[in-house]
């Protein structure tokens, strides 16, 4: 895949197996695991596989989650991008376009995570035309819901997972993000 997205500070590109190190530091965190299912990736080689998994998604889906750089520095600060949900059922929900994101903690609070976000529902939007865009949150995770609020995407509703912990449903629309004011 080479599509690469460029906003202020940030550069969007395919993860490729380079970033793995980085992409496991990250995922080794328990912290970044806290609204996460607590299941900090344990070795690299798992990071490895994650890696390849999407690589594949790019081939089957033309899309998937993307390696987050800092234009400054070069750095690996996470992943964000859109993803095509065809694997599982999430809130009833399977063949769905679902924006989400995963920043290293040192990055958290620079407002990273909303610049990824505006710019890949613009994508999203404006490229690939798509119509509904979803996201789903733990719901005690204030910070990432702050963001899909922000940009524009509107709460449905909670709902539990398997194991009773509760999730928030986000989506938004093409013709309400066309409208949106950003706040």
């Amino acid at each position: 895949m080479d599509l690469i997205l460029e906003t202020e500070r940030l550069i969007l590109r395919p993860l490729e197996l380079s970033d793995a190190e980085a992409m496991f530091a990250m995922d080794n965190n328990p912290i970044v695991h806290k609204y996460l299912w607590q299941t900090p990736t344990q070795t690299i080689e798992e990071t490895i596989k994650i890696i390849e998994m999407v690589q594949k998604q790019y081939v089957d889906n033309n899309i998937g989650r993307f390696a987050t750089i800092l234009k400054e520095t070069g750095e690996f600060i996470g992943w964000t991008g859109i993803k095509y949900i065809n694997d599982h059922v999430e809130n009833g929900n399977t063949n769905f376009y679902d924006y989400g994101y995963r920043l290293d903690e040192k990055f958290w609070n620079k407002g990273f995570a909303t610049e990824a976000s505006i710019a890949w529902l613009d994508y999203g939007f404006k490229d690939m035309n798509i119509d509904k865009m979803n996201a789903y949150t733990h719901a005690e995770n204030g910070a990432s819901n702050h963001v899909l609020q922000k940009v524009g995407m509107k709460f449905i509703e909670d709902y539990p997972d398997k194991d009773g912990v509760i999730w928030k449903w986000w989506q938004l629309e093409r013709t309400k993000y066309e409208n949106r004011s950003m706040k």
